[in-house]
């Protein structure tokens, strides 16, 4: 049995977080305790932006500093480096999303291409990622995942956006850094996923380089990684499996209800738990031909796979294994790995503060629907905060 709870150690978990920074969390992570105040937060930094009022620095004070390494790659370094002094890597993540034009999604891609390089050329950053629609219109995404003929027009489209996929991944593998394709909404996921088996049978013989995400709470995906393996052990590629809970499932269930299909996500939180440990289980079950990217808050699934990785002599830091976290949450999962040894990574966005507010607003969400998962953050916060105090008046005392 994994002997000892790890995650409970709060020193190691906020090392790196001052005094101010610890409050600044718990006044967040107490906000964002109210879905009705973040609900009606996201409708006025919304309406403030639209407005063009001047609330940047306020969120860039607060939620942008909780969530966000910075605005550039640049401001990033001193927060990736400090994390690697802790053993924790890092992925750059230019988190600006919802854009339309085809010169947008050719600048996403060369920005997407210099963060390859540059986690090639840096230790710390040891993966490369980039989001289907930040490279392609949502909208042609969905037309080919529902197998819809496209005008002369739309298969150029689709070229392109199949081009920049292409340039991102073999640029990855020539440089042998691991990148992976983050998941979205079911309706436009089916082309992604075909997309990205095609990368890894191109570049995936040897070695595990180009990874897609499954999201684990939709009850199909199982299935899917099985047949895939099958797939990849007839035709001779590995398969990299990021493996989430997944981000939309109030979207997913509402459109699913109003078009009235059944809904691709598993029926509870239960239930995506349990699908979540078993397509786990099966990736660490073979890792001979599946590398597993393991991105979690869950601190069940967690130490699931530790102990997983314990009773089949699996090395703490096999290079077939990744733990991950978002920067700003679950500091106390990702500080006690990397403390341990296992291969851990936060997921670190950047980005202009008004191109970022999408992304922040849905990590409010997010922590606000996941049930328990803001009370954790918050107790374990106010832990530390307490222990600080101990410390000082101890040393009052000596003193």
């Amino acid at each position: 049995m994994i002997r000892k709870k790890i995650f409970n150690n709060t020193k190691s978990a906020f090392k790196l977080k001052s005094n101010s920074d610890l409050d600044r969390a718990i006044f967040l992570f107490s906000m964002m305790n109210y879905s009705a105040l973040v609900k009606a937060g996201s409708a006025l930094t919304k309406m403030a932006l639209k407005l063009h009022l001047p609330v940047e620095t306020l969120i860039k004070k607060t939620i942008f500093e909780q969530f966000c390494g910075g605005v550039t790659e640049e401001d990033c370094k001193p927060v990736t480096k400090e994390m690697y002094g802790e053993n924790l890597h890092s992925i750059l993540d230019y988190s600006v999303e919802g854009k339309e034009s085809e010169e947008e999604f050719d600048s996403a891609m060369r920005k997407k291409l210099s963060l390859i390089e540059y986690a090639n050329e840096s230790d710390e950053v040891t993966f490369a990622m980039f989001k289907p629609t930040g490279i392609g219109r949502f909208a042609i995404w969905e037309k080919v995942s529902e197998k819809l003929s496209l005008t002369d027009e739309e298969k150029e489209e689709w070229d392109r956006v199949k081009n920049r996929v292409e340039t991102l991944c073999k640029r990855a593998f020539e440089l042998k850094v691991r990148l992976y394709a983050d998941g979205e909404e079911t309706w436009m996921q089916t082309a992604a996923d075909d997309l990205m088996v095609e990368m890894m049978k191109k570049y995936n013989q040897d070695e595990v380089l180009i990874f897609n995400t499954l999201q684990c709470y939709r009850w199909d995906r199982l299935d899917y990684l099985k047949d895939l393996h099958e797939q990849g052990q007839k035709e001779g590629f590995k398969i990299g499996a990021k493996i989430v809970r997944g981000a939309y499932m109030e979207k997913e269930n509402s459109r699913a209800k109003k078009l009235g299909y059944a809904s691709p996500i598993c029926e509870s939180k239960e239930a995506t738990d349990v699908n979540f440990n078993s397509v786990m289980s099966y990736c660490l079950n073979h890792l001979e031909d599946i590398s597993v990217f393991i991105g979690t808050h869950n601190e069940v699934s967690s130490y699931l796979a530790l102990q997983i990785m314990e009773d089949k002599g699996i090395s703490i830091d096999d290079k077939r294994i990744w733990f991950s976290q978002l920067y700003g949450m679950s500091d106390h999962i990702s500080f006690n790995m990397a403390k341990k040894g296992y291969n851990a990574v936060k997921l670190v966005p950047f980005g202009p503060v008004r191109d970022v507010v999408p992304y922040l607003l849905r990590r409010a969400q997010e922590n606000t629907s996941v049930k328990g998962q803001t009370g954790r953050e918050l107790a374990l916060l106010s832990e530390e905060k307490k222990r600080r105090r101990g410390d000082e008046s101890t040393k009052h005392h000596r003193e």
